[in-house]
């Protein structure tokens, strides 16, 4: 990948969780990413493509924390998941679920292809969930659990939520 691009991508991802995908136009990206607005239109054709960039970036780094965390040696897959989790909200998410922001803005088309994204995005986290021994079940109830704490991290100090998602997560 270009260097040009990654930079597109990075700023593009700190300007939408920071302000939402509709607040933030494609002159402030290139200007945050320091290229010409030209620049972007050779690697993106749309602005929806970009957030769908953004979108699967985010989510390959999110599995990396949850596939990283499974390898660890010590308690159960629902708890070794939840390390993963915790990691994840400690180093990248103050301000909620970029999926679930992306979802709330393009809601009025319920086929665009963001909305499809996200649904697909929490799908494939039950689905990993379930590939690394949870049951359907588990790998629900494990979702709402990491739903609640991406949710109250946002308000709520960050020990209290792990304290609170670690007693949880037993249960599952």
């Amino acid at each position: 990948m270009s260097t040009k691009k990654e930079d597109l991508l990075i700023a593009a991802e700190r300007l939408f969780y920071r302000h939402g995908f509709h607040a933030i136009g494609l002159k402030a990206i290139v200007q945050e990413a320091g290229v010409a607005l030209m620049t972007l239109y050779n690697h993106f054709n749309s602005k929806d493509e970009l957030i769908l960039s953004i979108l699967t970036r985010r989510e390959q780094a999110y599995f990396a924390y949850l596939e990283q965390a499974t390898q660890e040696s010590t308690g159960s897959v629902a708890l070794r998941l939840a390390s993963g989790h915790l990691r994840w909200l400690k180093d990248n998410s103050s301000n909620g679920c970029l999926f679930l922001r992306a979802k709330e803005e393009f809601t009025s088309e319920p086929d665009h292809p963001i909305v499809q994204k996200v649904t697909v995005h929490k799908e494939n986290q039950k689905k990993f969930f379930q590939a690394n021994g949870l049951t359907p079940t588990q790998a629900v109830q494990l979702s709402l659990l990491f739903e609640g704490s991406t949710s109250l991290a946002e308000t709520t100090a960050m020990d209290d939520v792990e304290n609170a998602l670690v007693s949880m997560v037993k249960h599952v």
